[in-house]
């Protein structure tokens, strides 16, 4: 069965028809970027034209940066603040003339990995964690996802944690990959101290290079391991969603 998926980042809008047999795209995704600003219109627009790329006509999941209650978006970090209290699911619906489903970008990512990827068979507190133009997280506890918990957020030296060690901080203030792993520590050290996870997933576009920072963290009781899905992740579990997994 094949069900599309569409990621909304604050750099990139991509997606693909996911097949949820495999958990793996089956067209190479198509991508646009993020329009400046990132008005509910303007992005609509976006997921409309990777949409459309494929010529796809049926169900379609959508991941939002932001908390997400049933299909109202309720905060929005990395694009317009025009954004909150907007009903995204009849937004984009519209916009599609198509069935949606909407759930935060990092959930999504995480019910793919645990699904297919890193996450697979694991119980226990598990987190994966998706560093990218923020930080996104999402929490399971024995497989069940406890939604919308956005931990890119938790106070870190007197700033949202993702405003210190995202990749976006990393490449803003060209930080080195020890400096900037000595920073993902300092945060999944927080992190670990208020949930006691057994395992850390890494997941964004950075987790392709997993090998350059994973190994220079320390201290951390958790393992660490990147995401196998990779930056894919969160069109996959877009479109698990969207078929009811």
């Amino acid at each position: 069965m094949n069900v599309f998926g569409v990621d909304i980042g604050g750099s990139g809008i991509k997606g693909a028809p996911v097949d949820l047999e495999r958990g793996d795209l089956v067209e190479p995704r198509h991508k646009v970027l993020t329009p400046q600003p990132a008005t509910p219109e303007s992005v609509a627009d976006g997921v409309v034209e990777v949409v459309r790329h494929f010529g796809w006509s049926g169900p379609v999941g959508i991941t939002f940066p932001g908390v997400v209650t049933g299909s109202v978006i309720r905060t929005a970090a990395n694009v317009d603040k025009k954004w909150i209290d907007v009903d995204a699911g009849q937004l984009l619906g519209d916009k599609l003339n198509l069935r949606v489903t909407v759930l935060n970008d990092a959930d999504a990512a995480g019910v793919a990995e645990m699904a297919f990827g890193a996450g697979r068979g694991r119980k226990g507190t598990v987190f994966l964690l998706t560093f990218g133009t923020g930080i996104g997280s999402a929490l399971f506890v024995d497989g069940k996802l406890v939604p919308n918990t956005e931990l890119g957020h938790l106070e870190l030296h007197g700033h949202d944690a993702e405003k210190h060690a995202s990749t976006k901080a990393k490449e803003d203030e060209d930080l080195s990959w020890h400096h900037w792993a000595h920073r993902v520590q300092k945060y999944l050290a927080h992190v670990e101290m208020l949930f006691s996870p057994e395992l850390f997933i890494i997941g964004g576009g950075v987790s392709r290079k997993a090998e350059k920072f994973i190994p220079l963290i320390e201290g951390i009781k958790a393992e660490i391991v990147p995401a196998e899905l990779q930056n894919n992740a969160g069109i996959v579990g877009a479109a698990m969603t969207a078929a009811g997994r």
